[in-house]
Order: structure tokens, then C-alpha cells, then sequence
């Protein structure tokens, strides 16, 4: 299913006018993570503040939709967006990490996963990870999922 066609039918079945939303995959490990997400274990996700500097973009937004794709492009679920905050990476909390629901909820593995992440992906665009870069934290809660 498209992300039009999960987003027509999440808006019709709630009688909604048609509401902008953003379609995406999470970065790292897409069908892992969307998976969490639909059980219910990831509640919350984090990006790295310079790409939003760099490309230009808004911030998320509290009350937006977005749907959730997997690795094939596919809508699996629709989530809004509950809680955004701005935090720089050594400051993220262990109850922001257990929200992240990824390997032992920790804020050790949520680091060690999330440091070498950033380090890459920052590489490749030119910029440098340090400990103190600041991270957008985004809390959220599934609205809808595909059957």
C-alpha cells in the first residue's frame, strides 16, 4: 500500500478533512524499526539538529502525521507526533532512550547505536559528530497501522 492510499483510507474511517503529512523510513534499519513501532516498543526517535541547519527544514511538529514506511517504500502505519524537544547529545535521557524501544532500551546502547549512526551519516555530507551535538528528540503514538 502507498503512503496515499493508507493516509485516504486513515482520514476517511475518521471522518478527517484531508490533513498534511510527511511520508519517510527511518534512516537505519527501516523494517526493524517500523516493526517496533507497530508492537508498540518505539514511542520515540531522534535526528541530528545540523541536517535540519543544512537542508533548511522545520522542525517536527506537535499534532503532525506522518506515515511510516518500510525498506520497499510501503505504508505501514501512521503515527502523530506528541512531543518535540531540542537536547544536545550528551544530555539525552535514559527515559528517552527506553522511548526509542531499540535493543536493551538503554542509554548505553542507545549511545553506542546512535553515536555511530550520526558519525557516519554526518561523514558523508561533510560535517562532524561531536558529543555535544544538539539532537531533536520526537516523541509520538501510532494513530493508525495497515491491516
Amino acid at each position: 500500500m502507498t503512503d496515499k492510499e493508507l493516509w485516504q483510507e486513515f482520514i476517511t474511517k475518521n471522518n478527517l478533512e484531508d490533513l498534511p503529512y510527511e511520508a519517510w523510513a527511518f534512516s537505519a534499519e527501516p523494517d526493524l524499526l517500523v516493526d517496533l513501532v507497530t508492537q508498540g516498543e518505539k514511542t520515540a526517535t531522534a535526528s541530528a539538529y545540523p541536517l535540519y541547519e543544512l537542508e533548511n527544514e522545520p522542525l517536527p511538529q506537535v499534532g503532525a502525521y506522518s506515515v511510516i514506511l518500510n525498506s520497499k517504500q510501503q505504508a505501514v502505519c501512521i503515527i502523530q507526533t506528541t512531543k518535540v524537544y531540542v537536547t544536545p547529545f550528551n544530555t539525552v535521557t535514559k527515559d528517552h532512550a527506553y522511548k526509542e524501544g531499540e535493543g536493551d532500551k538503554s542509554l548505553a546502547y542507545w549511545k553506542k547505536i546512535h553515536e555511530d549512526f550520526f558519525t557516519d551519516y554526518l561523514k558523508q555530507i561533510g560535517l562532524t559528530f561531536t558529543s555535544d551535538m544538539k539532537v531533536v528528540c520526537e516523541e509520538f503514538k501510532v494513530v493508525y497501522k495497515n491491516h
